[in-house]
């Protein structure tokens, strides 16, 4: 590193990200969002699923974005993923071009790197981030191989020790994620998406649909996992218990826009924003 090159302070710098589906025109950022209670453009009917988000995740930080339903949380991590591509803004990887690099802007081979190297991603569907024809340790083989790893002995090595750290029998290695029950199958895609020890892990939505008392198991190992690896993670959730257990920081989300943030302790105490307040009572 040279001397005029400095350290960037966070993992991820997200800078305007903002994603419309469907024709629209200058003023359809302008009048939608929470001031209008919609995110459909009334003179396009364009969809402003998120606009103008900017945040900072730092290393070992756990950063949530909670809101309802089709406020435009998920649609952040899969732009960020490459999952969506995105219609404005940058982001930026401490660790991937000094920090100065727009991700969203590099070619389909260089995102793949990213994703393969950097990123890690946990989906509320475990057949979005799970290929069920493949084992339990086939798909933790799948994320290996795609970052650079050829030695069988190595990746099976490394599929056991991540399975047995998620709590799956490495007995069951051999078996399709098919044959377990979902909050396995979360465990599995878990164990996939650390395989590479990523700088990075995004969790969206990852106890919906499960039951209650796997939810708390799942989100124990997740905070257990956090707290060894000292990984950054952007939690999505609807469900603000789920905020409150995993998060240093929450970002409040509605009509596709950042309406609050602060650290999750002050947004649960003292809640600014109404909507913010309504999310909170909801809870108590």
């Amino acid at each position: 590193m040279s001397a005029t090159q400095t350290v960037k302070p966070w993992q991820l710098k997200v800078q305007g990200l903002t994603k419309i589906y469907g024709a629209y025109n200058e003023r359809s950022v302008q009048l939608t969002g929470p001031k209008y209670d919609t995110n459909i453009c009334p003179e396009t009917n364009s969809i402003v699923a998120c606009a103008d988000i900017d945040f900072e995740l730092f290393p070992g930080e756990v950063l949530g974005i909670v809101g309802e339903s089709g406020s435009g949380k998920s649609t952040i991590v899969k732009q960020l993923y490459f999952d969506l591509e995105n219609t404005a803004g940058a982001a930026f990887l401490a660790k991937y071009g000094e920090g100065d690099i727009n991700i969203l802007r590099e070619s389909n081979a260089k995102k793949r790197f990213i994703r393969n190297q950097l990123m890690g991603m946990v989906y509320q569907n475990p057949r979005e981030g799970l290929n069920f024809l493949f084992s339990s340790g086939g798909n933790i083989a799948e994320k290996l191989l795609m970052a650079g790893e050829f030695h069988v002995g190595k990746i099976r090595q490394r599929a056991s020790t991540l399975l047995e750290r998620t709590e799956v029998p490495t007995a069951r290695m051999d078996d399709s994620p098919n044959h377990f029950s979902g909050g396995m199958q979360q465990r599995v895609q878990i164990a996939k998406a650390i395989a590479n020890n990523p700088p990075i892990l995004f969790l969206d939505e990852v106890t919906t649909g499960l039951d209650v008392s796997v939810q708390a198991k799942v989100l124990d190992m997740i905070r257990e996992l956090q707290r060894d690896l000292h990984i950054s993670m952007l939690v999505v959730s609807h469900d603000l218990s789920v905020i409150r257990m995993l998060t240093d920081r929450t970002l409040v989300m509605k009509n596709g826009r950042i309406v609050e943030r602060g650290l999750t302790d002050q947004i649960l105490q003292d809640p600014q924003h109404a909507y913010t307040q309504l999310l909170v009572s909801s809870l108590l």
